[in-house]
């Protein structure tokens, strides 16, 4: 619902030209003659008082004398009268505007008394501060940029309206077309989530490409996001990669966690393909619209020139990409179609003077090897062989840029020999880079798109299936540090708390005193091995900053005299600082394991953040690290992990034993529920995380919560994904039929086509309000990926797993009303189906403090508003839709 108001705006029928002018060199002027040269279609009317005519079109003094409502409205007057103008387009019936007059700033008054205006109308502004708003399709250029773009299906989003011109004017330079061309300037109404929830379904759009500077509403922009990229790529280049980073003296997790990184994990988890240049951007968008994701992008190369591809072979390496072990029948093939000289391997040089029959067969084998999930092939200039010819043979092998089903990325090096290569290959589909390090991004960009599409899958739920919680042992330590006043917990707290979500602690016993220190060490050192003591300080976080650890120590007395020798450290170093005694506890002495950390910390934009990366005491100077937003399950932890150079050394190598991965992704997954119970939590650091073949184990943790918030509720609001409700669940018995309902899920998508072949084209009718014929596969996707916090929906299940019923509330950017759904199988109709699933919705809104639940129901649709009238709804006609009725129940 947030893009409500906004379909008008993007397929306008009518303008109205609000400070339209004939002075030379005014934006009104450049608007106004943009608009009409450049051909479109609809009315247009200029609006200024000044003139009875501009740039040859009667012109009128006030919205209030326009003919009609317009569909949309550019304003470019002064700052101070914005807010009346919007008041007047509204009472006329205009519902959005683009602003593109700057200083409607929050410190004036003048943006909030635009918003004012704005409110009572639902008009929805774009902008201010904008370059304008350009729809080539339809021949619509309402800006200032300097010339209009070519008409295609890419959309561009940009919060920088000099660089919305100069892509359009790149984009000319290389035949490069859009559906939409948008400066979102301040955004102070529509933002880039309201943009991606229309474009995700706009039909004309095959493509989003974004450059952001700042992410706001950074729950909705998730939301809409996830949405978008599940049924089409979405590419950004957010700037700001330097920004300084956040420091945070309590954790290295909070010192590790800069800006960009933070935005690096959000994107990845927004399936948005994030590039580094702008014209990275096109090509990226090319790639992944053209081709589906891949499980896999093994590749395999084609090359006339070595040199060649041994370049595409370093960059791909380098960005960390994967290349194809060739099989032994593709060897095989490849010996029989190639000159003795030929590379023997992956990449296949097929050397300088090949004609274009050697390019067909080498190809073909690669297209066909089992092992290769994509192909590469790369041409250089010879005297000795046509690059045109070896376009036109490789050209020939395709079908929609695919070769055996298998998708082809091409580079033709040069200039001047290799254009007319080039134009061949993309006339049939194959895209064409102009360098070996432009293909390895290719490659790359397919690769990481794929991974984004697997992730959008991923609905990690309330509660994490693998974590063993025991919530309220953590609570009541929790509730002891903040009745002491205290934000740190102690060592033992810290340990105590993380092994109560199943993490695997050493044990630990605290010592008032050396002599108490050296009881605990005694019993311990019966048991064989050493023991470490520990400074334990509410005030002293970082304990080896003090000299606070003492390691490897063997026996009794020299356990007592390291308690002393540590006391005395610190009332020379802080002697400011109390000493509540010493931790003693066993080495844990493991001659192959890994140093890891883990941490959690609190972005100010995303809410909690995870870190995964290489531990120890030099962890920021190592600086091995990946990050990833909660809640996550087993795959998301997973793909944190191999996202670490450590995270290779993991998996083995040499005469090292791969290190229990399911030990890892357990404590990943623990301290990602940690986190979604317990608002409280302002920071965690686990470090080392001993990590080998035998399991993992947290030698040291850290943790910082708010005092103010322990007794607050999970799930933590503050995740800005919300976890999977699985809590609402249930089974339900109808007849002799049973049902499970539970929250919809990405694969539900599956689910729809059977469904819908059993629902009659009446019910469908009435469901959506009008006859149906064809549920697009983008539609079923944008209709299973909710984000559980706008939008939810609730399928009910037979027991063969087939799909029953449908219900969904869709809620307003306000979460203070939701527009409610239902759709009951055909065949299933009449058994109490939609009731049970009325009132779980209604449950559902109560709980989630919604005050108010409406919908839209079909005049002729006697059944559904007979059981509102039951349930208690308000029943009348719709005001704005003829045949239609508004129900709606206060809750």
């Amino acid at each position: 619902m947030s893009s409500r108001n906004l379909d008008l705006a993007v397929r306008p029928r009518s303008l109205a030209v609000i400070g339209a002018s004939n002075r030379e060199g005014s934006v009104g002027r450049v608007v106004i003659d943009n608009i009409v040269r450049g051909g479109f279609v609809g009315t247009v009317w200029p609006v200024n008082p000044k003139y009875r005519q501009v740039s040859g079109l009667s012109c009128y003094p006030d919205a209030a004398a326009l003919p009609d409502a317009p569909d949309l409205a550019i304003i470019m007057t002064p700052a101070a009268t914005v807010p009346q103008i919007i008041d007047e387009l509204g009472r006329k019936g205009c519902r959005a505007g683009v602003v593109i007059t700057a200083g409607l700033t929050p410190e004036n008054g003048l943006r909030q008394a635009m918003l004012d205006a704005a409110r009572p109308h639902l008009f929805r502004i774009i902008g201010p501060n904008t370059v304008g708003l350009m729809i080539p399709p339809l021949k619509l250029n309402a800006g200032f940029a300097h010339m209009a773009a070519q008409p295609g299906n890419i959309a561009l989003l940009s919060q920088s309206g000099a660089i919305a011109t100069s892509l359009i004017d790149w984009a000319g330079e290389n035949n490069v077309g859009f559906s939409y061309i948008v400066s979102l300037g301040d955004m102070a109404d529509v933002d880039v989530g309201d943009w991606l929830d229309l474009l995700a379904v706009d039909p004309t759009t095959r493509a989003v490409v974004m450059y952001l500077e700042s992410i706001p509403e950074p729950r909705k922009f998730m939301s809409a996001a996830r949405a978008a990229a599940r049924i089409k790529p979405v590419i950004a280049i957010k700037s700001g990669r330097h920004e300084e980073a956040a420091q945070a003296a309590s954790t290295h997790t909070g010192a590790l966690s800069g800006a960009d990184r933070v935005v690096d994990a959000a994107l990845r988890r927004a399936g948005v393909l994030r590039v580094d240049g702008l014209a990275e951007l096109f090509d990226a968008a090319e790639i992944t619209a053209r081709f589906a994701p891949l499980d896999r992008a093994r590749i395999g190369i084609v090359t006339n020139g070595g040199g060649a591809g041994v370049l595409a072979v370093d960059g791909l390496i380098d960005l960390g990409g994967e290349l194809a072990h060739l099989a032994q029948q593709t060897l095989s093939a490849l010996n029989e179609a190639l000159p003795a000289t030929w590379s023997h391997a992956n990449p296949v040089d097929i050397i300088g003077d090949a004609p274009p029959q050697r390019y067909r067969a080498s190809v073909a084998a690669i297209a066909s090897d089992p092992g290769v999930d994509a192909l590469v092939v790369l041409n250089c200039p010879t005297g000795l062989a046509s690059p045109v010819d070896a376009a036109k043979a490789v050209a020939d092998l395709a079908t929609n840029g695919l070769i055996d089903g298998k998708p082809v990325i091409s580079c033709w090096l040069g200039e001047q020999t290799a254009r007319q290569g080039r134009a061949i290959l993309q006339e049939a589909g194959i895209p064409s880079v102009d360098t070996p390090a432009e293909v390895a991004r290719a490659t790359r960009f397919l690769s990481d798109w794929s991974k984004a599409q697997k992730a959008l899958s991923r609905v990690p739920a309330t509660r994490g299936e693998d974590v063993s919680v025991d919530r309220a042992a953590a609570l009541a330590i929790f509730r002891r540090v903040a009745a002491d006043g205290r934000r740190m917990l102690t060592e033992p707290e810290a340990k105590a708390v993380i092994g109560a979500y199943g993490m695997d602690v050493p044990e630990t016993v605290v010592a008032a005193t050396p002599d108490a220190v050296q009881k605990a060490a005694q019993s311990m050192l019966a048991a064989g091995g050493k023991v470490a003591v520990k400074l334990l300080s509410k005030a002293i976080s970082h304990k080896s900053d003090v000299g606070g650890v003492v390691l490897g120590i063997e026996t009794d007395d020299a356990a007592a005299e390291a308690a002393g020798a540590i006391g005395e450290r610190v009332r020379k170093l802080r002697p400011d600082a109390d000493i509540q005694g010493f931790a003693v506890q066993p080495m844990i002495e493991r001659k192959h394991a890994q140093e890891l950390i883990l941490g959690m910390s609190i972005d100010p934009i995303f809410g909690p953040v995870l870190l995964f990366g290489a531990g120890g005491v030099a962890v920021e100077v190592v600086d091995d690290t990946a990050m990833a937003l909660p809640p996550m399950d087993e795959v998301l932890a997973g793909d944190l992990i191999e996202r670490t150079r450590i995270g290779r050394l993991l998996a083995g190598f040499r005469d090292r034993k791969p290190a229990d991965r399911a030990a890892i992704v357990k404590a990943l997954n623990a301290l990602s529920q940690l986190v979604v119970d317990f608002p409280c939590l302002v920071g965690v650091d686990i470090n080392p995380l001993l990590a080998d073949a035998d399991g993992a184990i947290a030698l040291d943790a850290r943790i910082e919560i708010d005092p103010e918030r322990v007794d607050e509720p999970g799930p933590n609001p503050a995740l800005v994904i919300r976890p999977y409700p699985a809590e609402w669940a249930k089974s339900v018995t109808l007849g002799d039929q049973d049902f499970d309902i539970r929250p919809i899920k990405p694969a539900d998508a599956a689910l729809y086509p059977r469904f819908l072949a059993r629902v009659s084209p009446e019910d469908v009718r009435l469901r959506f309000l009008a006859p149906r014929r064809r549920f697009p596969d983008e539609m079923l996707k944008r209709l299973t990926q909710l984000d559980y916090d706008r939008d939810i929906a609730f399928v009910a299940l037979e027991d063969s797993g087939d799909l029953a019923a449908v219900g969904r509330l869709s809620c307003d950017p306000g979460r203070e009303r939701a527009e409610y759904a239902i759709l009951v199988r055909s065949d299933l109709q009449g058994h109490g189906l939609g009731w049970a699933l009325l009132h779980h919705l209604l449950d559902y809104a109560r709980a989630e403090n919604i005050g108010l639940v409406e919908g839209m129901v079909l005049a002729d649709n006697v059944k559904m508003l007979a059981m509102c009238r039951e349930a208690g709804f308000k029943v009348e006609h719709h005001p704005e839709e003829a045949g239609a009725m508004r129900v709606w129940l206060n809750l």
